[in-house]
């Protein structure tokens, strides 16, 4: 049996050859057996194969002896919420995010929806799965469930309803979830929502919904410039990131959107702990600290922050590739709390998402993340350190290498996914020395890998 599909966070592989409804079936059974569960919350996303995949894992979950609760069609941080409000001995959320048409996979939480990765289970799950399988003396049940309205309620509850003001934001669902959630939440605000992309089809008309890539982000950035927009939204197809562009239809890196929802967050709540990645860090460390709040940094990958919240008891958390932590949403993922932030921001400082964030760009210009493929990684990163690490004001291995001088700093990091390593180069409001840094690191990454 082909387990590719087993990753170090969560299932992703083709259909059928790599996950099928078969599998979808042992899969159930086996979560249960490695986890005990007896209540289990399961949805699943837009694409075409994912309500049989859904109905087989259910199929599984309940021969194994636990109660299924169906929420439907949703995003993976409806799951989340599901999971810890109805207080679940686990969620299952039917999903392949921003993957190919063609895929599908799971992602895995247990009670109050900690994340099941690789060190905590889904290795067992996956190795069980091999095994012969008996259904349990007591069959479990099934039944729907809907959610929508106790967690529409619940994002409502992070801003301030009163401060809000008429405003026109694009929102580009990339046919994925997110549109029926905006649906929604539109009969509580006063805003006018530009709809693009919006209806859920997982026939992926416009492409598969993955604002990260460049050639994705027209369709949001030309919509706020027709339509005078104060922002424009888009999102992953299960809507657990949540991407930002401004007034003037310019995409703003994720790093930036941290530091503006850590000042946000942080004057709500006055103080509290910050989680960060640490690949880009000085801008959140100065917002952070200017809010009276404390920086915490924790390696990259959603496991590891919502362990570290949890760890710190934080308020919230960050990454730069957009994914936003919440203590009170069970220290998971949200990218539907993480707009209605800034849109509250941008109503109670009459200033335009811009004008938030020229000053930041200003003050750390950043490289973004820069992707190579390298044939030996570690002997690659290793030479880089011997490099630069002489003379450095400080060398730090929480994740990959980064090193820090007085005026610019950089991260050096092997993906967690993919055959690559990933550059990140910031400075102290010199883009010049930025620009010529990130050049002669890249040069050198070049020259090193032979």
């Amino acid at each position: 049996m082909d387990l590719s599909c087993f990753k170090a966070y969560d299932l992703r592989g083709r259909v059928p050859d790599q996950l099928n409804p078969i599998l979808a079936e042992k899969i159930g059974r086996a979560y249960v057996e490695i986890t005990g569960a007896k209540k289990v919350i399961v949805g699943y996303d837009i694409r075409l194969s994912s309500p049989e995949i859904a109905e087989a894992l259910s199929s599984g979950l309940m021969a194994a002896g636990a109660d299924v609760f169906d929420i439907g069609l949703c995003g993976t941080e409806q799951v989340y919420f599901a999971t810890s409000h109805y207080q679940m001995d686990g969620g299952i959320m039917v999903t392949a995010s921003h993957n190919p048409k063609d895929h599908n996979g799971m992602k895995m939480v247990g009670p109050e929806s900690r994340p099941i990765s690789s060190d905590n289970g889904l290795n067992d799950i996956r190795d069980r799965v091999l095994e012969p399988f008996f259904d349990a003396a007591e069959q479990g049940k099934y039944e729907t469930l809907e959610v929508m309205s106790a967690y529409v309620d619940h994002l409502l509850g992070y801003i301030d309803a009163g401060s809000l003001k008429p405003m026109t934001i694009v929102c580009n669902a990339g046919n994925g979830g997110a549109g029926l959630v905006i649906d929604e939440l539109e009969q509580h605000l006063p805003f006018d929502f530009i709809k693009v992309h919006h209806e859920a089809d997982g026939h992926f008309p416009n492409g598969v919904p993955n604002p990260i890539l460049p050639e994705n982000r027209s369709a949001t950035a030309d919509a706020v410039l027709q339509n005078g927009a104060a922002m424009g939204i888009a999102w992953d197809g299960d809507y657990d990131r949540c991407f930002f562009f401004d007034e003037n239809g310019r995409f703003i890196e994720g790093y930036y959107i941290v530091g503006l929802l850590a000042d946000q967050f942080l004057r709500k709540t006055g103080g509290g702990k910050v989680i960060h990645d640490p690949r880009l860090t000085w801008n959140t460390l100065d917002l952070v600290e200017a809010a009276g709040g404390e920086a915490i940094e924790s390696k990259t990958g959603h496991a590891f922050i919502k362990q570290r919240m949890r760890d710190e008891d934080a308020v919230y958390g960050g990454e730069m590739s957009a994914h936003h932590y919440f203590r009170d949403f069970a220290y998971c993922d949200s990218g539907m709390i993480s707009w209605l932030l800034v849109a509250e921001r941008l109503c109670q400082s009459g200033q335009t998402l811009s004008s938030l964030i020229d000053a930041r760009i200003e003050a750390y210009p950043a490289s973004g993340e820069i992707n190579r493929t390298i044939s030996n990684p570690p002997k690659v990163i290793a030479a880089i350190e011997a490099k630069y690490g002489v003379g450095a004001k400080s060398v730090s291995h929480v994740d990959g290498l980064s090193v820090e001088f007085d005026n610019w700093r950089f991260n050096l990091r092997m993906s967690n996914t993919e055959p690559v390593v990933r550059l990140n180069v910031e400075a102290r409001g010199d883009k010049a020395l930025m620009e010529a840094k990130t050049e002669e690191l890249l040069e050198e990454m070049k020259r090193l890998n032979v």
